[in-house]
């Protein structure tokens, strides 16, 4: 049974679904990049009991705006038209926010990457997630899966 957390904390709530094409890219992008940082925490999470500095270091690691721009660009010739789409529109926003750690060029990609993160979150395609995910981290090297 697969699970839909968008879905199921709608139903909870009383919310009435929207249509994804109402939602600017910086809007998907926001819920895109949490859903990310939720999937890295789990990883790390569930592969034991380890001290939260470690763990908090380790995942800023991953979900910061290099390492998704790097990630992103990795999987550039995986994305489906629609995923392109709209990581394309992330990617051209005009985000209200500066980047602290990284370059504008990475700013704008990893928002980019966050897009698709919210679009298939919000399309209930958390198998999608997990395949991006996993193949991203293993194309630019991140050693968090063995």
């Amino acid at each position: 049974m697969e699970a839909d957390l968008n879905e199921y904390l709608n139903g909870k709530f009383n919310i009435e679904p929207k249509d994804i094409r109402t939602y600017s890219p910086l809007t998907l992008a926001y819920i895109g990049d949490a859903i990310f940082d939720v999937v890295i925490r789990s990883i790390l999470v569930n592969k034991g009991n380890t001290p939260v500095n470690k763990l908090h270091q380790r995942a800023s690691q991953i979900v910061k705006a290099p390492t998704q721009a790097a990630m992103i660009l990795a999987l550039m010739d995986e994305l489906t038209d629609e995923e392109h789409d709209w990581y394309r529109r992330g990617r051209n926003s005009k985000p209200h926010t500066k980047a602290k750690n990284a370059s504008t060029m990475d700013y704008l990609e990893a928002t980019g990457f966050e897009a698709v993160m919210g679009y298939l979150y919000l399309t209930g395609d958390m198998d999608r997630i997990c395949e991006l995910v996993t193949h991203g981290v293993d194309l630019v090297g991140l050693d968090i899966l063995s």
